[in-house]
């Protein structure tokens, strides 16, 4: 198997089949990365679509990449932080607007779970700070430690102790 960086050398040569390679290994996973992070999908979608543009952008000024998957993540991780802070912004120029106190957010529509433990271990994540639920999914996603620092732009120590601080508070939700 063609590593990715592999492929995305071959991209940036001008094969745009490795594009297409590295699209298909990359979508499920990072479309589920993102649409966790977002809470909607259509908005997952376009960070999914955003984040493949920058892939072929990055071929036209491209440094080395030691790790085209943690790159890519944290393309989408930044893309995602946007998004939210681009909510932020509008909930607060519509209540400008309306003069009156933002309206709760409406529950994110929840995926059919099956497995009991499954959905607790799914609200127990929700409920997990920013900074936690990040590690979750991107080390959900198939993130080594030293991918998932890359990709939010942390030391590898920061992402160890928050791995721990996840740990011992998913324990603590799941056994109550």
């Amino acid at each position: 198997m063609v590593s990715d960086e592999a492929l995305f050398e071959r991209l940036v040569k001008g094969d745009l089949g490795a594009f297409d390679r590295l699209y298909e290994r990359f979508e499920r996973p990072l479309y589920g990365f993102i649409r966790a992070q977002l809470q909607d999908a259509t908005e997952a979608e376009d960070v999914l679509h955003e984040a493949f543009m920058a892939v072929l952008r990055a071929r036209e000024q491209r440094d080395e990449l030691r790790s085209f998957r943690s790159w890519l993540y944290g393309v989408a991780h930044h893309l995602c932080l946007n998004r939210i802070r681009a909510r932020k912004r509008g909930a607060k120029a519509t209540d400008a607007l309306r003069g009156s106190e933002p309206e709760a957010a409406a529950p994110a529509e929840l995926a059919l779970i099956v497995a009991e433990r499954a959905e607790g271990l799914r609200r127990a994540v929700e409920r997990l700070p920013r900074p936690l639920s990040e590690v979750y999914h991107l080390r959900a996603s198939g993130l080594s430690y030293q991918e998932v620092a890359r990709a939010i732009g942390v030391p590898l120590g920061t992402v160890k102790s928050r791995m721990h601080e996840l740990i011992q508070r998913l324990k603590q939700e799941l056994d109550s």
